[in-house]
Protein backbone atom coordinates (compact mmCIF):
# COMPACT_ATOMS: atom_id res chain seq x y z
CA UNK A 1 0.00 0.00 0.00
CA UNK A 2 1.73 3.42 -0.77
CA UNK A 3 0.41 7.21 -0.47
CA UNK A 4 -0.33 6.72 -4.73
CA UNK A 5 -2.64 4.30 -4.18
CA UNK A 6 -4.92 5.53 -0.90
CA UNK A 7 -4.74 9.17 -3.53
CA UNK A 8 -6.61 6.54 -6.27
CA UNK A 9 -9.19 5.19 -3.72
CA UNK A 10 -9.85 8.26 -2.25
CA UNK A 11 -10.92 9.41 -5.60
CA UNK A 12 -13.26 6.74 -6.63
CA UNK A 13 -14.93 7.03 -3.08
CA UNK A 14 -15.61 10.54 -3.43
CA UNK A 15 -16.94 10.69 -7.33
CA UNK A 16 -18.44 6.63 -6.31
CA UNK A 17 -17.66 6.66 -10.71
CA UNK A 18 -14.16 5.39 -12.44
CA UNK A 19 -14.30 7.42 -15.09
CA UNK A 20 -14.67 10.47 -13.52
CA UNK A 21 -12.47 9.67 -11.03
CA UNK A 22 -9.83 8.71 -13.23
CA UNK A 23 -10.17 11.80 -15.11
CA UNK A 24 -9.98 13.92 -11.51
CA UNK A 25 -6.61 12.08 -10.61
CA UNK A 26 -5.05 12.22 -14.25
CA UNK A 27 -4.91 8.52 -14.69
CA UNK A 28 -5.94 5.97 -17.33
CA UNK A 29 -9.38 3.77 -16.26
CA UNK A 30 -7.04 0.93 -16.78
CA UNK A 31 -4.42 2.14 -14.97
CA UNK A 32 -6.57 3.29 -11.73
CA UNK A 33 -8.77 0.40 -11.83
CA UNK A 34 -5.15 -1.91 -11.90
CA UNK A 35 -3.70 0.51 -8.68
CA UNK A 36 -7.88 -0.57 -6.82
CA UNK A 37 -7.08 -4.14 -7.65
CA UNK A 38 -3.92 -4.15 -6.16
CA UNK A 39 -5.02 -2.42 -3.33
CA UNK A 40 -7.79 -4.79 -2.76
CA UNK A 41 -4.98 -7.64 -2.88
CA UNK A 42 -3.14 -6.41 -0.62
CA UNK A 43 -6.02 -5.59 2.22
CA UNK A 44 -7.37 -8.62 1.18
CA UNK A 45 -11.20 -8.37 0.34
CA UNK A 46 -13.19 -5.74 -1.69
CA UNK A 47 -13.79 -2.03 -1.26
CA UNK A 48 -16.52 -1.01 -3.15
CA UNK A 49 -19.18 -2.76 -4.87
CA UNK A 50 -19.30 -2.04 -8.77
CA UNK A 51 -22.46 -1.49 -11.11
CA UNK A 52 -22.36 0.28 -14.86
CA UNK A 53 -23.01 3.70 -13.59
CA UNK A 54 -21.45 4.11 -9.93
CA UNK A 55 -19.67 2.61 -7.19
CA UNK A 56 -20.62 2.38 -3.55
CA UNK A 57 -18.19 1.29 -0.67
CA UNK A 58 -18.15 -1.74 1.18
CA UNK A 59 -17.85 -1.88 5.03
CA UNK A 60 -14.12 -2.46 4.54
CA UNK A 61 -13.90 0.23 2.11
CA UNK A 62 -15.93 2.91 4.62
CA UNK A 63 -13.45 1.79 7.22
CA UNK A 64 -10.74 2.61 4.89
CA UNK A 65 -12.00 5.96 3.91
CA UNK A 66 -11.76 7.86 7.05
CA UNK A 67 -8.22 6.17 7.40
CA UNK A 68 -7.12 7.11 4.19
CA UNK A 69 -7.97 10.82 4.29
CA UNK A 70 -5.88 11.04 7.80
CA UNK A 71 -3.00 9.26 6.05
CA UNK A 72 -3.33 11.68 3.41
CA UNK A 73 -3.52 14.68 5.42
CA UNK A 74 -0.43 14.00 7.61
CA UNK A 75 1.78 13.35 4.67
CA UNK A 76 0.34 17.03 3.11
CA UNK A 77 1.09 18.24 6.56
CA UNK A 78 5.16 16.99 6.82
CA UNK A 79 5.00 17.97 3.34
CA UNK A 80 4.44 21.81 4.54
CA UNK A 81 6.40 21.61 7.60
CA UNK A 82 9.54 20.86 5.17
CA UNK A 83 8.43 22.90 2.79
CA UNK A 84 8.53 26.17 5.58
CA UNK A 85 12.06 24.64 6.63
CA UNK A 86 13.13 25.40 3.25
CA UNK A 87 12.28 28.92 2.81
CA UNK A 88 8.29 30.08 2.37
CA UNK A 89 8.74 32.34 4.95
CA UNK A 90 8.74 35.41 1.98
CA UNK A 91 6.86 35.51 -1.29
CA UNK A 92 3.71 36.22 -2.96
CA UNK A 93 1.05 33.47 -4.34
CA UNK A 94 -1.22 34.83 -7.12
CA UNK A 95 -4.48 32.96 -7.60
CA UNK A 96 -6.75 33.02 -10.02
CA UNK A 97 -10.19 31.07 -10.79
CA UNK A 98 -13.59 31.41 -12.41
CA UNK A 99 -16.33 31.89 -10.80
CA UNK A 100 -19.18 28.72 -9.80
CA UNK A 101 -15.80 27.10 -7.30
CA UNK A 102 -17.48 27.16 -4.30
CA UNK A 103 -19.24 23.81 -3.98
CA UNK A 104 -15.73 21.81 -5.20
CA UNK A 105 -13.65 24.21 -3.82
CA UNK A 106 -13.92 26.43 -0.46
CA UNK A 107 -11.40 28.91 -1.66
CA UNK A 108 -11.79 31.86 1.13
CA UNK A 109 -11.31 28.90 3.40
CA UNK A 110 -8.30 27.49 1.62
CA UNK A 111 -6.29 30.63 1.52
CA UNK A 112 -7.43 31.12 4.96
CA UNK A 113 -5.28 27.97 5.99
CA UNK A 114 -2.59 29.18 3.50
CA UNK A 115 -1.94 32.14 5.57
CA UNK A 116 -2.04 30.56 8.83
CA UNK A 117 0.52 27.79 7.95
CA UNK A 118 2.72 31.02 5.85
CA UNK A 119 2.06 34.17 7.14
CA UNK A 120 4.69 35.71 5.03
CA UNK A 121 3.50 35.06 2.00
CA UNK A 122 1.33 37.70 0.30
CA UNK A 123 -1.87 36.61 -1.00
CA UNK A 124 -3.69 38.39 -4.61
CA UNK A 125 -6.65 36.49 -5.84
CA UNK A 126 -8.37 37.42 -9.51
CA UNK A 127 -11.80 36.23 -10.48
CA UNK A 128 -11.92 36.18 -14.43
CA UNK A 129 -12.62 34.18 -17.29
CA UNK A 130 -10.85 30.72 -18.17
CA UNK A 131 -8.87 31.98 -21.09
CA UNK A 132 -7.88 35.11 -19.51
CA UNK A 133 -6.79 32.68 -16.35
CA UNK A 134 -4.56 30.75 -18.39
CA UNK A 135 -2.88 33.24 -20.67
CA UNK A 136 -2.12 35.10 -17.13
CA UNK A 137 -0.40 31.99 -15.68
CA UNK A 138 1.75 31.30 -18.88
CA UNK A 139 2.86 34.77 -18.90
CA UNK A 140 4.23 34.79 -15.12
CA UNK A 141 1.36 37.36 -13.84
CA UNK A 142 -0.21 34.27 -11.81
CA UNK A 143 0.99 31.47 -9.73
CA UNK A 144 -2.35 28.69 -10.06
CA UNK A 145 -5.44 29.04 -11.84
CA UNK A 146 -8.63 27.36 -10.78
CA UNK A 147 -10.65 27.07 -14.33
CA UNK A 148 -11.32 24.12 -16.86
CA UNK A 149 -8.76 22.52 -17.69
CA UNK A 150 -6.45 23.79 -20.84
CA UNK A 151 -6.86 21.45 -23.78
CA UNK A 152 -4.38 20.44 -25.52
CA UNK A 153 -1.94 21.43 -22.45
CA UNK A 154 0.25 23.46 -23.69
CA UNK A 155 4.22 22.43 -23.35
CA UNK A 156 4.84 24.89 -20.71
CA UNK A 157 2.06 24.15 -18.46
CA UNK A 158 0.88 21.03 -15.51
CA UNK A 159 -2.74 20.85 -14.46
CA UNK A 160 -4.18 18.98 -11.60
CA UNK A 161 -7.62 17.78 -11.81
CA UNK A 162 -9.84 18.14 -8.97
CA UNK A 163 -13.47 18.00 -10.40
CA UNK A 164 -15.09 16.16 -13.14
CA UNK A 165 -19.13 16.20 -12.49
CA UNK A 166 -21.70 15.40 -14.69
CA UNK A 167 -24.24 18.38 -15.95
CA UNK A 168 -27.52 17.99 -15.34
CA UNK A 169 -30.78 19.90 -16.62
CA UNK A 170 -32.34 22.71 -14.40
CA UNK A 171 -36.26 23.42 -14.44
CA UNK A 172 -38.90 24.93 -12.39
CA UNK A 173 -40.21 22.34 -10.03
CA UNK A 174 -43.29 22.49 -12.31
CA UNK A 175 -42.05 21.73 -15.38
CA UNK A 176 -42.45 18.37 -17.36
CA UNK A 177 -38.93 17.57 -17.28
CA UNK A 178 -38.49 17.96 -13.42
CA UNK A 179 -37.15 15.05 -12.15
CA UNK A 180 -36.58 12.74 -15.54
CA UNK A 181 -33.83 10.21 -15.75
CA UNK A 182 -31.62 8.92 -18.28
CA UNK A 183 -32.90 11.65 -21.02
CA UNK A 184 -31.44 12.27 -24.44
CA UNK A 185 -30.71 15.60 -25.98
CA UNK A 186 -32.85 14.82 -28.55
CA UNK A 187 -35.60 15.49 -25.53
CA UNK A 188 -34.54 18.79 -25.53
CA UNK A 189 -35.71 20.03 -28.44
CA UNK A 190 -37.76 23.16 -28.23
CA UNK A 191 -37.63 23.98 -24.74
CA UNK A 192 -35.86 27.78 -23.91
CA UNK A 193 -32.28 28.19 -22.49
CA UNK A 194 -31.30 30.15 -20.14
CA UNK A 195 -27.49 30.21 -20.55
CA UNK A 196 -24.14 32.20 -19.23
CA UNK A 197 -22.54 34.54 -21.71
CA UNK A 198 -20.56 32.43 -24.64
CA UNK A 199 -16.81 33.58 -22.79
CA UNK A 200 -17.85 31.24 -19.94
CA UNK A 201 -16.11 27.69 -20.28
CA UNK A 202 -19.47 26.34 -18.84
CA UNK A 203 -21.53 27.97 -21.78
CA UNK A 204 -18.67 26.38 -24.28
CA UNK A 205 -19.06 22.96 -22.90
CA UNK A 206 -23.06 22.93 -23.20
CA UNK A 207 -22.48 24.75 -26.52
CA UNK A 208 -20.02 22.04 -27.88
CA UNK A 209 -22.08 18.99 -26.35
CA UNK A 210 -25.20 20.15 -28.38
CA UNK A 211 -23.04 20.99 -31.34
CA UNK A 212 -21.80 17.73 -31.55
CA UNK A 213 -25.20 16.35 -31.62
CA UNK A 214 -26.23 18.16 -34.77
CA UNK A 215 -28.61 20.09 -32.32
CA UNK A 216 -29.65 23.58 -31.81
CA UNK A 217 -30.98 24.84 -29.12
CA UNK A 218 -32.72 28.22 -28.51
CA UNK A 219 -31.29 30.56 -26.25
CA UNK A 220 -33.82 33.44 -24.63
CA UNK A 221 -31.75 34.37 -21.38
CA UNK A 222 -28.31 35.25 -21.33
CA UNK A 223 -26.33 36.40 -17.92
CA UNK A 224 -23.12 36.64 -16.31
CA UNK A 225 -24.04 35.30 -12.58
CA UNK A 226 -24.81 31.49 -11.53
CA UNK A 227 -27.58 32.56 -9.33
CA UNK A 228 -29.30 34.40 -11.51
CA UNK A 229 -28.80 31.64 -14.50
CA UNK A 230 -30.55 29.28 -11.89
CA UNK A 231 -33.11 31.55 -10.67
CA UNK A 232 -34.82 32.03 -14.12
CA UNK A 233 -34.94 28.45 -14.38
CA UNK A 234 -36.74 28.20 -11.01
CA UNK A 235 -39.30 30.84 -12.02
CA UNK A 236 -40.27 28.76 -15.43
CA UNK A 237 -39.07 31.31 -17.73
CA UNK A 238 -35.88 28.81 -19.38
CA UNK A 239 -34.43 25.50 -18.25
CA UNK A 240 -30.33 25.47 -17.90
CA UNK A 241 -28.00 23.45 -17.85
CA UNK A 242 -25.57 23.25 -14.60
CA UNK A 243 -22.95 21.11 -12.66
CA UNK A 244 -24.92 18.65 -10.33
CA UNK A 245 -23.45 19.85 -7.00
CA UNK A 246 -24.02 23.35 -8.23
CA UNK A 247 -27.60 22.44 -8.68
CA UNK A 248 -27.60 20.50 -5.55
CA UNK A 249 -26.43 23.50 -3.42
CA UNK A 250 -29.44 25.39 -4.99
CA UNK A 251 -31.61 23.04 -4.38
CA UNK A 252 -30.79 23.29 -0.39
CA UNK A 253 -31.58 26.75 -0.26
CA UNK A 254 -34.61 27.98 1.14
CA UNK A 255 -34.67 31.37 -0.73
CA UNK A 256 -36.72 32.08 -3.81
CA UNK A 257 -38.64 29.50 -5.81
CA UNK A 258 -37.48 25.97 -6.04
CA UNK A 259 -36.13 23.93 -8.31
CA UNK A 260 -35.83 20.50 -9.86
CA UNK A 261 -33.34 18.61 -11.75
CA UNK A 262 -33.41 15.97 -14.41
CA UNK A 263 -30.50 13.50 -15.96
CA UNK A 264 -28.84 13.19 -19.17
CA UNK A 265 -27.97 9.22 -20.42
CA UNK A 266 -24.37 9.09 -20.28
CA UNK A 267 -23.88 8.86 -23.46
CA UNK A 268 -25.22 12.50 -23.83
CA UNK A 269 -24.12 13.95 -20.46
CA UNK A 270 -21.84 16.71 -20.87
CA UNK A 271 -18.69 16.21 -18.16
CA UNK A 272 -17.56 20.18 -16.27
CA UNK A 273 -13.89 19.58 -15.35
CA UNK A 274 -12.10 21.87 -13.42
CA UNK A 275 -8.31 22.13 -12.80
CA UNK A 276 -5.64 24.08 -11.24
CA UNK A 277 -3.15 25.30 -14.23
CA UNK A 278 0.26 26.26 -13.19
CA UNK A 279 3.44 26.82 -15.01
CA UNK A 280 5.60 23.47 -14.88
CA UNK A 281 6.05 20.09 -16.32
CA UNK A 282 3.85 16.55 -15.29
CA UNK A 283 1.49 18.06 -12.71
CA UNK A 284 4.53 19.66 -10.72
CA UNK A 285 4.50 23.30 -10.18
CA UNK A 286 7.68 25.47 -10.69
CA UNK A 287 7.44 27.36 -8.03
CA UNK A 288 7.73 26.60 -4.15
CA UNK A 289 4.50 28.57 -2.98
CA UNK A 290 2.28 26.85 -6.06
CA UNK A 291 3.69 23.01 -4.92
CA UNK A 292 2.78 23.95 -1.21
CA UNK A 293 -0.80 25.52 -1.90
CA UNK A 294 -1.71 22.52 -4.32
CA UNK A 295 0.18 20.07 -1.40
CA UNK A 296 -2.54 22.02 1.34
CA UNK A 297 -4.93 21.49 -0.97
CA UNK A 298 -4.40 17.81 -1.49
CA UNK A 299 -4.69 18.15 -5.32
CA UNK A 300 -2.90 14.67 -6.64
CA UNK A 301 0.11 15.10 -8.99
CA UNK A 302 -0.29 14.37 -12.58
CA UNK A 303 2.25 11.14 -13.33
CA UNK A 304 4.85 11.98 -16.14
Amino acid sequence: MDLKQLEHFVAVAEERHFTRASQRVNVVQSGLSASIRALEEDLGGPLFVRSTRRVALTAAGEVLLEEARRVLAAAREARNAVTQVHGLARGRLSIGAIHGLAPFIDLPASLGRFRAAFSGIDIELTLDGSRTLIDDVREGRMDIAFTQPALPIPDDLGQRMFACEGMVVVCAARHRLAGAHGMRLSDLAGETFADLRPEWSMRRLVDRTFAAAGMHRHIGFEVNDIPMLLDLAAEGLAIAMAPESVAAARMRETRGAPIATATLNEADEPCWELAAVFKGKAGEPATPVARAFLDMLGLPEVPA
